[in-house]
């Protein structure tokens, strides 16, 4: 979240989501009131994070000025309310096809998200291997799980943060959609032995790979 960031730094990316044809180091340094080269320096830190990147050069009468813009990963940094249209798509699956529906789609979804990450991904081949390149997406997605551990001779993931926490709560048939992704991703069998949204203080997650 923006908010762990230092103050000039949420400042620098606040001014180039209100412009997003985006702004120069001098149109930078007026809004922040810092020099060019304090400027620069939250740059190559913000662009080596991946967070802004370099626009399109506009003419100005003699060089052309650098215009700089949020990257897609800095733009999602700011809030963004997805929640209450996934509550709006999960009860209107709901209301019109009935519970049934809901948890096929919701395994369904949850299938074709492994698919995609599957294809972005290098293979892997070893089920520790498989459970512990899913810890390390799951990182990056926002669950918080570290690394995956071993216990009693099985695979075993924790999450810390639940990504649809607020859904979970109110349905925790949700969960079917993450099930169905770890076990699309690792071919394995899975064990959901503790649940945030039933009061537990993980997720945590037993990976039993499937028989060939």
């Amino acid at each position: 979240m923006i908010k762990v960031m230092g103050n000039r730094q949420q400042a620098l990316l606040t001014l180039l989501l209100r412009t997003k044809t985006g702004l120069t180091v001098d149109e930078l340094s007026r809004g922040l009131h810092v020099t060019r080269n304090a400027v620069r320096q939250h740059l190559a830190s913000l662009g080596n994070d991946g967070l802004v990147e370099t626009g399109i050069s506009r003419p100005s009468g003699g060089r052309p000025e650098q215009l700089y813009v949020l990257s897609d990963k800095g733009l999602e940094l700011f809030p963004r309310q997805y929640s209450w249209f996934a509550e709006l798509v999960i009860d209107t699956i709901r209301d019109d096809a009935g519970d049934a529906v809901l948890k096929e789609r919701l395994g369904r979804m949850g299938e074709r998200v492994a698919d995609q990450l599957l294809a972005q991904s290098q293979p892997a081949t070893e089920p520790q291997e498989k459970v512990q390149k899913l810890a390390r997406i799951m990182q990056e997605m926002g669950y918080n799980t570290g690394e995956a551990s071993v216990v009693d001779g099985q695979p075993v993931i924790e999450a810390d943060n639940c990504v649809f926490h607020k859904l979970a709560m109110k349905d925790p048939e949700i969960c079917r959609f993450d099930l169905a992704m770890m076990a699309r991703f690792t071919d394995s069998t899975i064990d959901h032995q503790e649940c945030m949204a039933k009061g537990g203080n993980v997720c945590r997650f037993k990976f039993t790979p499937k028989a060939k």
